[in-house]
């Protein structure tokens, strides 16, 4: 069984418990407007082109077989993406890396070689693996996979999820350790205008997985002039009350990293703010939602 990735990053230590490696599996069915990783949406492999770093060497031009690279007057360079299938030999054949393959098929056993490499990490810091994304449930047959063969290999599991699925989500009980469960928008209607679904299902499976006695740390994005008002905070509060086996709250603030990987892939992100978010922006509104549950309230 194949899976399509765009990235295996190891020694991660803001993913779930100790040293961990994280699988980022590509495809999502959410489309946040801030999307971090825009090139995580889609599952098929894409090409980021980065036009401040092409030389106008044209050997890309030389290898693409469908013709979408083209040199205009002044070896100005022209990617056209049409009829693009993202087979990466332009990307190998750049030599100023203007040219990036982003996503790549692997096999279960292709990724667990890669992860069992750091067991003794692992096992010295409580860590394991995490499987991220995009979203990984949307690849559901590979991600149940993955987790059954780490599980198999004895290591601690984590999945960092958005938990809209509507697959039956206590099937990956028994293989998860950890959920690192986004919570984005708690107004139905602000999740769908700004994720372009409704959060029913997601809470639905929250409250699903925390019936069972799941290990749940919620992970919130903070966006500004979205959700960063006393209204989120207060019903984000009410949600941590209400489940039994919440651990943590993590904060995450906002950054513009999406907005340039978005224009690499030729698209263009919807929420364009340039500036991080501070803590300073809304640390009386993390200080008041501490105050109101009883688990930690942490910033990353």
């Amino acid at each position: 069984m194949d899976g399509t990735l765009f990235n295996i990053q190891r020694f991660s230590t803001s993913d779930g418990t100790g040293i961990r490696t994280v699988v980022f599996l590509k495809g999502c069915p959410l489309d946040c407007a801030w999307c971090h990783n825009p090139e995580s949406k889609q599952t098929r492999p894409e090409l980021f082109y980065n036009a401040e770093t092409c030389i106008g060497c044209g050997e890309c031009a030389a290898v693409c077989p469908h013709g979408q690279h083209i040199l205009v007057e002044s070896a100005t360079h022209r990617y056209l993406r049409e009829n693009c299938t993202a087979c990466g030999l332009c990307a190998n054949a750049c030599p100023a890396r203007a040219l990036e393959k982003c996503g790549k098929p692997y096999s279960v056993e292709e990724v667990m070689q890669e992860v069992v490499k750091d067991r003794p990490f692992y096992e010295q810091s409580g860590g394991g693996v995490t499987l991220s994304g995009g979203e990984p449930l949307f690849q559901w047959n590979f991600c149940l996979a993955l987790l059954k063969k780490s599980k198999e290999e004895g290591l601690h599991t984590a999945v960092e999820t958005c938990g809209y699925t509507k697959r039956d989500i206590t099937e990956l009980h028994p293989l998860v350790d950890l959920w690192l469960y986004d919570i984005k928008l708690l107004n139905e209607q602000d999740h769908k205008r700004y994720t372009g679904v409704s959060n029913k299902q997601i809470l639905q499976n929250l409250h699903k997985l925390d019936s069972l006695g799941a290990n749940i740390t919620l992970r919130c994005p903070m966006i500004p002039n979205v959700n960063v008002t006393k209204a989120h905070f207060t019903a984000l509060g009410n949600l941590a009350n209400s489940l039994q086996n919440l651990k943590e709250i993590h904060l995450e603030p906002y950054h513009p990293l999406g907005v340039d990987k978005a224009a690499r892939l030729g698209k263009t992100q919807a929420y364009d703010r340039a500036e991080f978010l501070s803590k300073s922006e809304f640390e009386s509104l993390a200080k008041e939602l501490q105050n109101a549950v009883s688990v930690s309230v942490l910033v990353l």
